[in-house]
C-alpha cells in the first residue's frame, strides 16, 4: 500500500525551525500498530493521521512510542497540509479529535488552533524528577503536564536533564514544561519528555493550554506572546479565553513524499 507522507515544521515561518511533524492523509483507518509502526519509523515527535470525513476532519497524533490525547504542532501542520498542499477549500477546519472537537482557522499564513484550557494547580515535585534537574524550580503546579516556574529565562536556558533520573518516571502521556517571565516575549518555555526517543520537544502546542492560564493569570493580560526555546525555537501567539485558548502560529512545508508500508 502506498501512501502520501509530508513533513512540515509548525510554529515557524522558516525551515528548519519549529517542530518537525509527519501529516499522513488516509482514507481509512489502519490497525494501531500500523499506524505506530510507521511513526517510529518517521523519527519526528509526533506523526499525524487523519481521515476526511466531510464536515469534519478525524485526526490522531502518535509519537514514537504512544498515541497522544493533544498535539498541537501536528494539528497545526495537518491544516498547513490540507491548505496549502491538498486545497482544502474551507479556511474553517474542524478536527475530531481525542480531545473533543478543535477548530483550527487558516487566515493569512497563520493557523489559529482553539484548544482546551488546562490551567495547572499546585502540586509537589517526584523526587526523580527533581534530582534530574540542575537547576530546582521555584514553584510546582500540574494539570497534564508538571508546569515548573523558575525566576528568569537565563535558568531556562541553562536547563539540563540526567536522563538516569528523569527515565525513572513514566508520565504517559505527559511531560514536564519550564517556564519562565520572557526578555523579548511575555513568557518562554522548554517541554521534555521522560521515557521518550526525542527527549526535548522543539515546540509543544499542547503544553501552552496550561501556559497561556497560567501566565495570563500571573500577568494580568489575555493576549501573550510565547517563545520555545529549544535549539530550533518556535514562536506562538497565544489568547487566554474562559475555558479555552486560542494558539497561533505559522507553518512551512519541508518535504513530500510517499511512504511504503506491506
Amino acid at each position: 500500500m502506498k501512501l502520501e507522507l509530508y513533513q512540515i515544521d509548525a510554529f515557524t515561518d522558516k525551515i528548519f525551525g519549529g517542530n518537525p511533524a509527519c501529516v499522513v492523509p488516509l482514507d481509512n483507518w489502519l490497525p494501531n500498530d500500523i499506524l505506530q509502526k510507521i511513526t517510529k519509523e518517521n523519527a519526528v515527535a509526533e506523526t499525524a493521521f487523519f481521515v476526511d470525513k466531510g464536515e469534519k476532519i478525524h485526526l490522531r497524533w502518535f509519537t514514537p512510542e504512544i498515541e497522544m490525547d493533544l498535539c498541537g504542532h501536528a494539528t497545526l501542520a495537518t491544516a498547513h497540509c490540507l491548505k496549502t498542499i491538498l486545497n482544502y477549500k474551507n479556511d474553517k477546519l474542524i478536527f475530531e479529535t481525542l480531545s473533543g472537537d478543535l477548530t483550527v482557522i487558516a487566515q493569512n499564513d497563520f493557523y489559529y488552533l482553539d484548544f482546551p484550557s488546562r490551567m495547572p494547580v499546585e502540586s509537589s515535585l517526584p523526587e526523580n524528577i527533581s534530582k534530574s534537574l540542575n537547576i530546582q524550580p521555584k514553584e510546582v503546579l500540574k494539570s497534564r503536564d508538571y508546569v515548573l516556574l523558575y525566576d528568569s529565562e537565563e535558568d531556562i536556558k541553562n536547563l539540563s536533564i540526567n536522563r538516569q533520573f528523569f527515565d525513572e518516571i513514566n508520565l504517559d502521556p505527559g511531560g514536564v514544561i519550564v517556564t519562565a517571565k520572557g526578555i523579548n516575549c511575555d513568557f518562554v518555555s522548554r517541554f521534555f519528555t521522560p521515557q521518550a526517543s526525542i527527549l526535548e520537544d522543539p515546540v509543544t502546542g499542547s503544553a501552552h493550554c496550561s501556559l497561556i492560564p497560567f501566565w495570563a493569570n500571573r500577568l494580568h493580560k489575555n493576549e501573550l506572546t510565547a517563545l520555545q526555546i529549544s535549539e530550533r525555537i518556535g514562536k506562538l501567539n497565544c489568547i487566554n479565553k474562559e475555558n479555552r485558548v486560542i494558539i497561533s502560529g505559522q507553518a512551512r512545508t519541508y518535504s513530500k513524499g510517499n511512504l511504503w508500508i506491506e
